[in-house]
């Protein structure tokens, strides 16, 4: 299936971005890939897409997948060598997606560092459906550590588009927001679309990252980088490759 798209002589990702940041390409661990096999093919086709780093970011959910960074980075150097011997040429790091809730806010609080990546960096997901209580808190604790907090997929959170003040505040107050790229071509829905525009609009991203799972969604990344949306993010600057 990921052939075609692969042979095409279209340009596939701009040069500008080089960098993924968050996916979850680790297999078995999460809702990602599932399969070693699975994990080779999909980081392949991101090779042949253009890009050449990849930061992956399991789940850390306390209720559903409870992953350690032990875990991760086992799994991490598993796939590194299947890379290896697969002879597929690209680098792959390995962060998380942490899932605001009390547990989370009792990690930052141990003395075990947290799973980061570039300078310090750590990526953490809302509920979908009200905006948690203690937002506020996890993000000075986590500002407190000498962390700086990055929120994930941040135009998904349909709540905010009712009311952007709580929205704007967590940009003043230094988080980073990570935009899906398949947001603004209406992959998640036409108000989910809606708000990633008008967050692109305001110069309110700072990364971008693909939060892929599966080859459908890498075809649908590949597809998004011929189509008008992709032009949405025509001269904004992102951080990913400086991460």
């Amino acid at each position: 299936m990921l052939g075609s798209l692969f042979r095409s002589k279209k340009k596939s990702a701009p040069p500008a971005i080089t960098t993924d940041l968050h996916s979850h390409l680790l297999p078995g661990i999460d809702d990602g890939v599932q399969t070693m096999d699975e994990a080779l093919e999909v980081i392949k086709g991101f090779k042949n897409l253009g890009y050449q780093r990849l930061i992956t970011t399991p789940h850390i959910m306390h209720d559903y997948y409870r992953n350690t960074p032990d875990i991760i980075q086992n799994k991490l150097a598993a796939v590194k060598q299947a890379l290896a011997e697969a002879g597929i040429e690209i680098e792959l790091q390995a962060a998380a997606e942490y899932y605001l809730d009390e547990y989370f806010l009792e990690l930052i609080g141990r003395d075990k560092p947290l799973l980061t990546f570039g300078d310090k960096y750590v990526l953490f997901e809302l509920p979908f459906l009200s905006k948690p209580m203690i937002l506020q808190e996890v993000v000075f604790a986590l500002q407190t550590k000498g962390y700086r907090p990055v929120l994930a997929h941040a135009e998904r959170y349909l709540y905010f588009s009712k009311d952007t003040g709580p929205l704007y505040d967590l940009h003043h107050a230094g988080v980073v927001f990570q935009l899906n790229l398949l947001s603004p071509a209406g992959f998640y829905g036409k108000e989910v679309k809606k708000q990633a525009d008008k967050l692109l609009k305001a110069g309110l991203i700072g990364m971008v990252g693909s939060d892929c799972h599966n080859s459908r969604h890498l075809m649908a990344l590949g597809e998004f980088w011929h189509t008008a949306a992709a032009a949405t993010l025509a001269g904004q600057t992102f951080l990913n490759d400086t991460l």
